[in-house]
């Protein structure tokens, strides 16, 4: 819980908010039985496992495990922090946010300075738009029109012009802001010589970039005519902007999803790539401006849809360093497809040669990574020579091992055949003696359950949900005859005691409050949560069951720790009365 925010608000906010129709807002949701369920947010599935509980206010995923409240999705579906998750969801609900009794003002003047330098970065925006359009920026103009782009265009992503490099800093000053927020903002540079400050994008064409909220971050500049410069040059990353966990038109993406007018995005490496494509009428592209693509890129863009379309230049020599940032994307269970340009040109270029059409030509023709992976391996090698074809088959074989199912890797053995002229049977021979590439991490890391032989930790996940999700058997049961020894465990007994003992409702939504949600343990009793597991006679008789598991087990504790102590004492009326007790409880143990 974020420090400094009230207890008591936090729960009116949640109640406050209908889990159903904050979910439905970007799942489509169905109902079934008493929940409602949907195609995960959060991971690539085909069949819904995302389920929301009404009644408890949560929502659980049977595929990934991702679980929470409503501030907990607001957090991950929208890639925010806590408090600006709970400032949107009170914005939802029409109720003002707390003053915050702070122990230290440093978050409080942490927020106010994010403040202000959104607000310096609107500000150069703005200054940086009028500029363009104040009849002095001849160079800037000539370069859209160079380009072809239309007002529109240029107006929807709010292209400017810097002119030199004092007028932004100056403008800045002037509007009363402070000389270090300035700096701190990106916006400028300070000069090591004279402490002069200057535009950091001075001369240069303006490209905003506006993350998913609507803010502007930072800005791209690029120069208008030749100079040892580099061509493009992004902000320096601040407080509000990392480049490895943004993507340029992020916002024009999202206002697709929220319309539902999102079936997939393309990925390209620049602004005018971006834009050339918007114009074109590919509205669902953004930009990793210039970098390799990150994790915090690939989740970001899968808030949005979880199938992509990587559109980078069509120099395949240049493309092969792009693999990495496309296993990134795979990884984080997203759909990738790679679309092939004509040697040596951009999607700028394509659409500039061929039109649209000519674009959607070369989506209709993407590739799957593997199959892209192939490609690149050919283009390294000249097959007509017997060396380098065998270096080919070594570097084909090793992308077929790692294709996701048996029939991928026959297809792919067929193409290596006819690429090669070598049998299919030597080809497969071959690959059954080729380690995967990404076996050896599925071994390396296996995913650890506390499950299979022991049934001590499935009776407790089985009675902490009976009790958790209100089962009719478990109505009031006292967990405290119960001793449980998994620290998750022990919390959400001691949040059910605290709730029942204060007579206020059980909720399993107040856990989020203090339990890690992507905790394995927790998620395996919200599993529970969902269906017949916790309904009927057969149930209730587990119930017991589960009772009489616990209570063996810690007989059976009581017995071993009597025993190492009888072993060990030496005292005679000591160790006599020792044994009275292992005998005692032996006779208890067999009439369980």
């Amino acid at each position: 819980m974020a420090k400094g925010l009230d207890p008591e608000f936090l729960a009116q906010l949640k109640s406050k908010i209908d889990l159903v129709e904050l979910v439905g807002s970007y799942v489509s949701l169905e109902r079934k039985g008493g929940n409602w369920w949907g195609r995960c947010p959060f991971h690539h599935e085909k069949t819904p496992s995302f389920t929301v509980n009404a009644d408890n206010q949560f929502y659980h995923c049977f595929g990934c495990g991702a679980s929470g409240d409503a501030i907990t999705f607001v957090r991950e579906i929208e890639s925010v922090d806590f408090m600006d998750a709970v400032k949107m969801l009170a914005e939802r609900a029409k109720i003002p946010m707390p003053e915050m009794n702070f122990d230290s003002e440093q978050i409080l003047e942490q927020k106010k300075k994010r403040d202000n330098i959104l607000k310096i970065l609107r500000a150069s925006a703005h200054f940086y738009l009028n500029n363009l359009n104040s009849g002095k920026a001849d160079a800037h103009i000539q370069y859209i029109l160079d380009r072809k782009i239309s007002a529109s265009v240029v107006r929807k992503f709010g292209l400017g012009a810097s002119l030199n490099f004092q007028d932004l800093p100056q403008f800045l000053l002037d509007s009363g802001y402070s000389r270090q927020d300035i700096l701190d903002s990106g916006v400028v540079t300070e000069s090591e010589k004279n402490h002069r400050l200057t535009d950091a994008q001075g001369g240069r064409l303006i490209f905003p970039v506006i993350n998913a909220f609507g803010d502007v971050v930072a800005f791209g500049g690029r120069v208008l005519e030749k100079t040892d410069f580099a061509k493009y040059k992004n902000t320096r990353e601040t407080m509000v902007f990392n480049k490895s966990k943004n993507l340029y038109n992020i916002n024009q993406v999202k206002k697709q999803k929220k319309a539902g007018l999102l079936k997939n995005a393309i990925i390209v490496e620049g602004y005018m790539d971006t834009i050339a494509l918007f114009q074109a009428g590919f509205e669902n592209v953004v930009a990793s401006m210039g970098t390799a693509l990150t994790k915090e890129q690939a989740r970001l863009i899968k808030r949005y849809t979880d199938t992509v379309y990587i559109s980078y230049d069509g120099d395949f020599a240049g493309q092969k360093g792009a693999i990495r940032g496309l296993e990134i994307l795979r990884d984080e269970q997203i759909n990738v497809r790679v679309v092939p340009l004509p040697e040596g040109l951009d999607p700028d270029d394509v659409i500039k040669k061929q039109g649209s059409d000519g674009y959607e030509r070369c989506l209709d023709a993407a590739m799957p990574l593997i199959d892209f992976k192939m490609e690149v391996a050919r283009r390294q090698f000249d097959l007509s020579k017997t060396e380098e074809k065998r270096k080919y088959i070594s570097a084909a074989l090793k992308v077929i091992s790692g294709a996701e199912s048996e029939s991928i890797k026959e297809d792919l053995l067929k193409k290596l055949r006819e690429e090669t002229g070598m049998t299919y049977e030597s080809l497969r021979r071959d690959l059954d003696n080729t380690p995967a590439e990404h076996r050896e991490k599925e071994i390396a890391e296996p995913v650890l359950r506390e499950d299979g032989s022991d049934g001590i930790v499935k009776a407790c996940r089985f009675l902490l949900a009976s009790v958790l999700f209100g089962a009719k058997y478990a109505k009031n049961f006292d967990l405290s005859s119960v001793k449980f020894d998994n620290p998750v465990h022990n919390t959400i007994a001691e949040y059910v005691k605290q709730r029942q003992n204060a007579g206020e409702p059980v909720r399993a939504s107040g856990l989020f409050d203090i339990l890690d949600e992507n905790d394995p343990e927790f998620s395996q009793i919200l599993d529970l949560s969902v269906g017949e597991a916790l309904l009927g006679t057969g149930a209730e008789r587990y119930f017991y069951d589960c009772l009489q598991t616990l209570e063996r087990a810690q007989v059976e504790d009581e017995l071993a720790r009597l025993s190492r102590l009888c072993d060990a004492e030496t005292d005679l009326t000591k160790k006599r009365e020792i044994t009275q007790e292992i005998l005692r409880l032996t006779i208890q143990l067999k009439n369980l």
